[in-house]
């Protein structure tokens, strides 16, 4: 009987931590928003297509991803890693934000990013309506190319390099202070 006893509590003990060291820890949580979220901590987000996203004082201890046709307007939002949108209606970035990561807009409509520190890059990219660059921070670089309407860079303090190239309609700006290089269409702002 002992015998027996000790096998299968063998078998129960090697079952139970055989399964303790399986287990995975959880993925983050992505939270989908389609309408307001305000001052909470939250994972990542993302915005459905279509879908029109307002992030008011909201800590995403992730990244923040926008659909294809939809919105995101972000006041005073704290990111740890990146905002991307390919092919969104709008994006909006403002009012004493900060991202440690990129904000990269890709194929949209309009882009503002205003008043914002960015630890990363701002890469703005293809965009079909106007894009305004205006009073943010940047330890990387401010890349605008490809974008088809009104572009505006006005009083950035850059780390890095100032580039625009290839966009389709006229660049103003000016009072932008840039440790690296001004280059292209951004060169004399």
């Amino acid at each position: 009987m002992n015998k027996i006893g000790l096998t299968v509590a063998g078998a129960v003990l090697g079952t139970v931590l055989g399964g303790l060291t399986l287990a995975t820890p959880a993925a983050a949580d992505t939270r989908t928003c389609a309408g307001t979220i305000r001052a909470t901590g939250v994972d990542d987000v993302r915005v459905p297509d279509g879908a029109t996203c307002t992030l008011l004082g909201t800590r995403v201890s992730g990244n923040v991803k926008v659909g294809d046709g939809a919105g995101l307007v972000a006041r005073g939002v704290r990111v740890a890693g990146d905002i991307q949108a390919e092919g969104a209606r709008a994006v909006s970035v403002t009012s004493g934000s900060k991202v440690d990561g990129n904000i990269q807009v890709k194929d949209g409509g309009s882009v503002t990013v205003t008043s914002t520190r960015v630890d990363g890059d701002i890469q703005i990219e293809g965009n079909r309506r106007h894009v305004r660059v205006d009073g943010n921070r940047v330890d990387g670089n401010i890349q605008l190319k490809d974008n088809r309407r009104g572009l505006r860079v006005h009083r950035n303090t850059v780390k890095g390099d100032l580039e625009c190239a290839d966009n389709r309609s006229k660049v103003t700006g000016g009072g932008n202070s840039v440790r690296g290089d001004k280059e292209g269409q951004c060169r004399r702002f």
